[in-house]
């Protein structure tokens, strides 16, 4: 029986028997990394995470399996208030997917991570980067206490990295900018302002990302929704 007091190799255990192929194969047509994957759906595997409650030491020892199912297990149940800067690099030098990059950019944002941020996105990597504008959509609708200014003066990490044309990296850039630019009235002038800058721009990626905003941030039921 699976609960606070299981093991992670008790709770690899209870995954293992779970293996769906049928699921594997549904997750690579979203782009998922599936070359570890069991084939647990998330809403699955967090009604795991749910019996297993939090516990950061047991999630740390879940992540170094290495297994996709384990690894999301680990996101779901360790202590953001415990995570330091040091054990999240430690985490993004494994990321291999979309969507183990997007859940983990959600506990970094509630564990305050905030000063990862630079540094993420001057990193190379496709999916070390994508972490950064992952953690900055997130805070621009998760974190209501922030100051307008302060997801403001991410627009021109925004910038800078507008020509990276790798699809993980263009997508969370896009996905950063419309969000600030839907936060609230004082945000939208600004980032609108960069989308319609970046869709003149001359350079395909920067353009894309540019339009793409420009058209949800200008659409009717943003506006409205803004008045």
């Amino acid at each position: 029986m699976i609960g606070p007091s299981s093991s992670a190799a008790e709770l690899i255990a209870h995954l293992l028997p779970l293996r769906s192929e049928d699921n594997i194969a549904g997750m690579a047509r979203f782009g998922i990394v599936t070359e570890t994957a069991i084939g647990i759906s998330n809403p699955d595997l967090q009604r795991i995470a749910r019996l297993a409650k939090k516990n950061h030491i047991r999630a740390k020892e879940l992540w170094a399996s290495g297994i996709r199912e384990a690894r999301m297990l680990a996101l779901y149940t360790l202590e953001p208030k415990r995570l330091t800067d040091a054990e999240a690099r430690i985490l993004v030098a494994d990321f291999n997917s979309w969507e183990i990059v997007d859940c983990a950019a959600d506990v970094f944002v509630e564990a305050d991570l905030d000063a990862l941020i630079p540094e993420f996105a001057a990193d190379s990597r496709e999916f070390v980067r994508r972490t950064a504008f992952a953690m900055i959509a997130g805070a621009a609708v998760h974190r209501k206490k922030d100051t307008d200014e302060s997801l403001l003066a991410y627009l021109s990490l925004i910038e800078a990295h507008s020509t990276d044309d790798r699809n993980f990296v263009r997508k969370a850039v896009n996905w950063a900018l419309r969000n600030i630019g839907k936060r609230s009235r004082a945000c939208h002038a600004p980032a609108l302002m960069l989308a319609e800058r970046l869709a003149a721009s001359a350079d395909k990626t920067a353009r894309w990302i540019g339009k793409d905003a420009v058209r949800e941030l200008t659409s009717e039921k943003i506006l409205a929704r803004l008045r």
